[in-house]
């Protein structure tokens, strides 16, 4: 599908060497869009960076850990100096790791909160002048959170993610009462099972295999369709805002 309204804009997309935040990025360049990739993995970037390019777009590798604020300052210093200002913010980066709370595995606790809230946080913080400059011009802006149907349905030893997802929801639609006002668009994304490196990162095998079984069952949603739904989201008339979108495989109730 052609999305020609997101010709000429420039993204930046966290997340960006893998699952949503890869198909997203690629999706969104092959729309004429100018996207700067963040993410940890320098290989990963380059690589996505080399096959936009090959393929016509326009694409910036920005190696950024977003929990870390010198980081995430450093990558909006290089954005800024490449492309400018931005008017679109994807937020993608996120951890999923499921363990019981009583295994106290406070290294987990700590390594969601920091990617999934606090690394959006500062994206948020690094990027919204130029989002509220842009729509202050009377061009669109956007910023999409990448939340979870997690935020609001509860699965057994996925509490804490859920938390930092929920946290995420709410912030969106807060948000959306400083921003909405000023002609920015918040939209907040609640992607049920879907087919992305986040499974890759639970290190306990129960649950690894449950949710195996979940997917089996259900099916699964893949990352290129959550990649179409951000595009259709941020393609609309600039007055349009698709505030919160739940998506979930037809099985997944």
């Amino acid at each position: 599908m052609s999305y020609a309204t997101l010709a000429g804009r420039t993204a930046v997309i966290t997340g960006a060497a893998s699952g949503m935040g890869h198909a997203t990025a690629r999706l969104l360049a092959a729309q004429g869009v100018r996207v700067a990739l963040l993410a940890r993995r320098a290989e990963r970037l380059e690589e996505l960076a080399a096959q936009i390019t090959a393929e016509g777009g326009q694409a910036l590798a920005v190696v950024t850990d977003v929990t870390g604020q010198a980081s995430v300052d450093a990558a909006a210093e290089r954005v800024h100096a490449e492309f400018g200002p931005v008017d679109l913010v994807v937020n993608a980066a996120g951890v999923m790791l499921p363990n019981p709370v009583d295994a106290g595995r406070a290294d987990e606790w700590q390594r969601m909160l920091d990617t999934n809230v606090a690394g959006a946080l500062r994206v948020i913080r690094a990027f919204t002048a130029d989002l509220v400059a842009t729509a202050a011009e009377g061009r669109t802006a956007d910023l999409v959170n990448i939340s979870s149907i997690g935020a609001h349905v509860t699965f057994p030893n996925y509490a804490v993610y859920g938390a930092t997802k929920a946290a995420l929801t709410y912030l969106s639609a807060s948000l959306r009462t400083e921003l909405g006002p000023r002609d920015v668009r918040v939209t907040n994304i609640e992607p049920g099972l879907t087919d992305s490196e986040l499974a890759g990162h639970v290190d306990n095998a129960e649950l690894s295999g449950q949710l195996d079984g979940m997917f089996d069952a259900l099916g699964g949603l893949s990352s290129d369709e959550i990649a179409d739904l951000i595009a259709y989201t941020t393609s609309r008339a600039r007055h349009i805002n698709l505030r919160q979108v739940v998506v979930l495989p037809t099985r997944q109730a």
